[in-house]
């Protein structure tokens, strides 16, 4: 089923996000995270890809593990920065196949010993050319990321927008937001995308703050802010990190309740693979 679609009928829900496990006994834990969560009957299930196909071989299996729960709605991402098209239609060819209806587009990260030089002469530069071509198959559902605090290369949040825009004219079916820790920011990005009459359904991106240097390098590279005072208390938890995750945990679940409590019915978890930590947040939230 399609993920718009779905969106349109359930009218509130869950949506969690899993990486590609490395090891066996990370993949039996995944495989357990995922039998877990079914008891929420995820919107869906997404499953990352590494940029220019790091992660490739490793997503393709995780997929089919998503897969072999038959009762979910399984989307992959696929990140297009270096790649060839005859590689990305393969890949779709194979999704189309398998009975995989969803498909989350994005550029991608060019790996940091590249020039870009390296990028730029490729197949595709931006998500809207990989969307173009998802697009074209007539198939897919499609989503896409959005920015609540800007893309960091870009130099406002009018030119984030506008490429935002053209990520929804290329056909882009619904979007989830990076990752944010003040609501403010998601709701004033769906008041840009409104004013500018971009009008798909975007599903805030949750990342549960537990781990506040983890964090601080997952923002380092984006530009995602942390509130000054649960960072502040989270560091001085740095070296008690039950605590620290209690109270990143606790953060986390009164982020969600105040999204719903304004009307926000569909949340995206970026789960880390981290069944406990989910679990605890979704038992604290009434939706």
């Amino acid at each position: 089923m399609k993920i718009v679609d779905i969106l349109k009928e359930r009218a509130k829900g869950f949506a969690f996000e899993f990486f590609p496990p490395k090891t066996e006994a990370s993949r039996a834990a995944l495989l357990l995270a995922l039998r877990a969560l079914k008891r929420y009957q995820p919107l869906y299930a997404s499953m990352t890809y590494g940029a220019a196909g790091a992660t490739q071989e490793r997503t393709a299996e995780a997929v089919n593990m998503l897969l072999a729960e038959k009762d979910l709605v399984v989307m992959p991402h696929l990140t297009c920065i270096g790649a060839k098209q005859d590689t990305v239609k393969n890949i779709l060819d194979g999704y189309r196949k398998n009975g995989i209806e969803n498909i989350m587009a994005l550029r991608g990260d060019p790996p940091k010993d590249a020039s870009n030089s390296d990028f730029s002469q490729r197949d595709f530069r931006y998500a809207k050319d990989l969307i173009s071509l998802i697009r074209g198959y007539g198939h897919f559902c499609i989503g896409v990321a959005v920015y609540p605090e800007g893309h960091i290369e870009t130099s406002s949040l009018d030119e984030d927008l506008e490429y935002a825009k053209q990520k929804i004219d290329a056909g882009a079916d619904f979007a989830v937001s990076q990752m944010f820790f003040d609501n403010r920011h998601y709701y004033a990005l769906l008041e840009r995308m409104k004013k500018r009459g971009v009008n798909v359904p975007v599903l805030p991106g949750i990342l549960p703050l537990t781990d506040i240097e983890k964090v601080k390098q997952f923002t380092s590279i984006c530009r995602t802010t942390i509130p000054k005072s649960i960072q502040a208390k989270l560091t001085r938890l740095n070296k008690n990190p039950l605590d620290m995750e209690k109270a990143g945990i606790d953060f986390t679940i009164e982020q969600c309740r105040k999204l719903i409590k304004n009307g926000i019915r569909h949340l995206h978890f970026f789960t880390l693979n981290k069944l406990e930590i989910i679990t605890k947040i979704l038992a604290a939230i009434e939706l």
